[in-house]
């Protein structure tokens, strides 16, 4: 049986098609789509126990504020005796999200302080052969938000003209990975709650991974406008503050489909470091180390600005990825060529998808055998294109 499809692309004056949202999490259900991690934090080796998702309700470091924002929250009641860690939360998200996902994440408060350190990530499945993107993460009296990836061996950051943050690291298979310093006002610490908080957006495609930020005053239209009806139109948003672009990495190879991740954790292996604690926190007791000095003893009123207060996180789709997958990872066929191909399977999905950079692709899964046909597929607005499938 033939099935021929014919798509007509035409006029495209902006660089990127809509995203549609495909998971929203806010208000009284936001911690329905999160795991609780539920253990000591043994992956960045912080002073502290993640709690699972009853502890984190009861002791009302996990809840639901009367503004309806969702509350992740350091312990700042307990005393801790020496040798012991303080409670705080870690949540994963039930859904994980291939290339094609585009995440935004509307923030009121970031935790910060001295030993403080959180962040809002993503992560594949094996750590680091599948891939993390740091979105948000800072630590101590950072003023600034520190953008990263961690790769295998082999993915580089180059630097784009547009791009408005500071490279720091171009390999990302280094410890720090390949991070990106955001030079904007108030993206970190009490700058950024004075200022109302403010938003990130994160493109994960095939052109390569970008990443926004908007202070509250600057927030674009199209995300104040926007709700849980609404798709997302990037062609606005400007310059991105970190460019990862897949001529220097190779984003289907490095990155597999993302979970998302929010966590508080202190000290560790960042925050704690001796070269990175004493510049900013000498001041905080007699030990001049960061657990004896903040972790143990009271909590408040040091970990009173140690949370999280978020009014949404939005997933959304272009068309050529959708949550929580079981399918193998998309093929992209690129525009500027005209490519026969075929594959195995049992049933085909295909979309269109946009270049962060400019340009259009197809996206396809296939799962039986089919055999796929791609003819004259120019991307830049001006033919008809076709393809046929042959199953």
């Amino acid at each position: 049986m033939t099935f021929w499809f014919l798509f007509a692309l035409l006029s495209f004056s902006s660089p990127s098609f809509g995203y549609d949202l495909v998971r929203d999490y806010s208000g009284p259900t936001f911690f329905d789509g999160w795991d609780f991690f539920g253990n000591w934090d043994n992956l960045t080796l912080g002073d502290v126990w993640w709690l699972n998702e009853a502890d984190a309700f009861t002791q009302q470091l996990a809840y639901v504020n009367a503004a309806g924002n969702a509350i992740l929250k350091v312990d700042n009641r307990s005393n801790v005796p020496f040798n012991e860690k303080r409670n705080t939360v870690r949540l994963e998200s039930k859904d994980t999200y291939a290339v094609g996902s585009l995440w935004i994440i509307d923030l009121r408060h970031i935790p910060y302080g001295c030993s403080v350190w959180p962040a809002f990530w993503t992560v594949g499945p094996t750590w680091p052969d599948d891939g993390e993107i740091d979105i948000i993460e800072g630590i101590n009296m950072m003023g600034y938000n520190q953008i990263a990836l961690h790769s295998l061996p082999g993915c580089f950051k180059s630097d784009p003209p547009t791009q408005l943050g500071r490279t720091l690291v171009h390999d990302c298979s280094t410890p720090s990975g390949c991070t990106v310093q955001e030079l904007q006002p108030n993206s970190f610490g009490p700058g950024f709650a004075a200022a109302g908080g403010g938003v990130w957006a994160t493109q994960f495609d095939v052109s390569g991974i970008y990443m926004w930020f908007w202070s509250r005053p600057n927030v674009p239209a199209s995300i104040i406008q926007s709700d849980t009806s609404s798709s997302i139109d990037l062609s606005q948003w400007g310059s991105p503050t970190a460019s990862y672009p897949s001529n220097s990495c190779d984003i289907t190879r490095f990155f597999s489909p993302q979970k998302l991740v929010l966590d508080i954790t202190l000290c560790g292996v960042w925050a704690g470091e001796p070269k990175n604690y004493l510049p900013m926190c000498a001041d905080q007791g007699p030990t001049k180390t960061c657990y004896a000095d903040n972790v143990v003893g009271p909590g408040s009123p040091r970990y009173d600005n140690a949370y999280f207060e978020i009014s949404y996180v939005r997933a959304y789709t272009t068309g050529g990825a959708t949550p929580t997958s079981t399918r193998p990872g998309p093929v992209f066929v690129t525009g500027g060529s005209s490519t026969a191909m075929s594959n195995a399977g049992q049933s085909l999905s295909i979309g269109i998808g946009s270049q962060g950079t400019g340009g259009y692709y197809f996206a396809y899964w296939i799962m039986s055998a089919v055999a796929v046909s791609f003819a004259t597929l120019s991307f830049d607005g001006s033919y008809s294109n076709w393809f046929m499938v042959d199953w």
